[in-house]
């Protein structure tokens, strides 16, 4: 018999699970196509996913952009992507961590296995467009998982600068969900064997522990954490800033007190986020990020 719960954890748990459903829900979008060459297709005609694409004097650098968890390198991106494009940039992006049998929803495989699979997209892309570094934007897991990739697998050598929208860096409470994981004796062993990327994204996993000992950043990587204060899923919204040299943390509502984006909405629609993720892809020729933003 299960321990006697309280009632308020176990509705934030609950809450917690539908934020997480919702979130995977968000990722698609009315048409969207059911397999991914006719996505990719669409990402190509929308100007990004170009190998054709050459970096110019003014944007040098390719953009990867690395989709979160549940999202795919289509749908996490039709609001940012052509926003880039528009600007300039060569911009890609890359499908990882996929589980055999699910389609679309990819991001969930183990993270320190999804970061090898970004380390040869890079060096896909840079062999592509000729340049010698590329810039990482990244939507939640998927701008913390680059910090494994700068440190552990060279990444920091063809990377300059690493941008992450609502990044799990340290970990999430998801709510206080994993605070019931001891009443519920074998659901932590389902996590790691369904979708160990989000047993690995637990605050005080063996992932995590790993990660951010020692320090959150390496040499010669530019960081910024663009956050916002009503995110509901990675949780403390200021576990997701990092400490160290070279690294800008960003508060979305400093820089526009009516923006009421939570963790999906930041990633996917949010151009006032978009205008800081362009500054700090391009901080020489920074502009004034305010409400105004939301409508440039």
């Amino acid at each position: 018999m299960l321990p006697e719960t309280p009632r308020r954890p176990l509705r934030r748990a609950l809450r917690a699970c539908a934020v997480l459903l919702l979130a995977a829900a968000a990722t698609l979008v009315p048409g969207a196509a059911a397999t991914a060459a006719p996505a990719q297709t669409a990402a190509v005609s929308s100007g990004w996913n170009d190998y054709s694409c050459k970096p110019s004097v003014r944007h040098p650098r390719p953009v990867v952009l690395v989709h979160g968890t549940f999202g795919n390198s289509v749908d996490n991106w039709l609001g940012l992507a052509p926003y880039l494009v528009k600007r300039g940039y060569c911009v890609f992006s890359l499908d990882y961590g996929q589980l055999p049998g699910v389609p679309l929803f990819h991001g969930l495989g183990p993270v320190a296995e999804s970061a090898k699979q970004l380390d040869a997209y890079v060096d896909r892309v840079l062999a592509a467009t000729g340049a010698a570094e590329a810039d990482l934007v990244g939507h939640s897991q998927g701008g913390m998982m680059p910090r494994y990739y700068l440190k552990f697998l060279g990444g920091a050598d063809k990377v300059n600068a690493l941008v992450g929208i609502a990044p799990s860096n340290h970990g999430t409470t998801l709510l206080g969900l994993t605070e019931l994981l001891p009443y519920f004796p074998g659901v932590g062993h389902l996590l790691n064997e369904k979708t160990p990327a989000l047993a690995d994204q637990v605050v005080g996993s063996p992932f995590m522990t790993r990660l951010n000992e020692g320090g959150d950043t390496v040499p010669g990587v530019r960081y910024t954490v663009i956050a916002t204060r009503y995110d509901q899923v990675v949780t403390p919204h200021r576990s997701q800033f990092l400490d160290g040299p070279d690294v800008t943390n960003v508060l979305i509502q400093d820089r526009c007190l009516l923006d009421v984006s939570e963790h999906v909405a930041i990633g996917l629609t949010d151009r006032i986020a978009f205008h800081e993720v362009a500054n700090a892809l391009d901080p020489d020729r920074a502009t004034t990020v305010d409400c105004l933003s939301a409508v440039s």
